[in-house]
């Protein structure tokens, strides 16, 4: 994750780098700036807001999470692709995690990222 932080930092016309608690946030300013991203013609015109609301509503997060193609299968034949898709909820990682590895966590994000103008804000669910 840092080398694609880093890389969007050097090169911001190459890699556009997308934290998903900021795409949940303001999904039509991140979906206008992937759509600008990509040079994409659909930000242009008086239809654009419609296309965007379009785009978004396709590609919601419970929409994704029953594609058959994400439902069933494994990835590698290791992981079941059904794993990748929990709630989509921001700060639901917490739930997973016991109160001494949330702080390990915390601790390692720190050491990596710290001063990298990377940030994750901690959500509680």
């Amino acid at each position: 994750m840092l080398g694609y932080w880093k890389e969007s930092i050097t090169r911001p016309n190459k890699v556009l780098f997308l934290k998903y608690e900021d795409l949940k946030e303001d999904t039509v300013f991140h979906v206008k700036r992937i759509a600008e991203f990509l040079d994409s013609p659909i930000t242009e015109g008086g239809e654009s807001s419609t296309m965007i609301e379009n785009i978004i509503k396709l590609c919601r997060f419970e929409k994704m999470k029953d594609l058959e193609v994400n439902k069933s299968g494994c990835i590698l034949n290791v992981v079941e692709k059904k794993n990748f898709f929990r709630k989509g909820k921001i700060g639901d990682w917490i739930n997973y995690f016991s109160p001494s590895m949330i702080e390990k966590l915390s601790k390692i994000i720190e050491e990596k990222l710290g001063g990298l103008g990377l940030s994750f804000k901690v959500h509680f669910s």
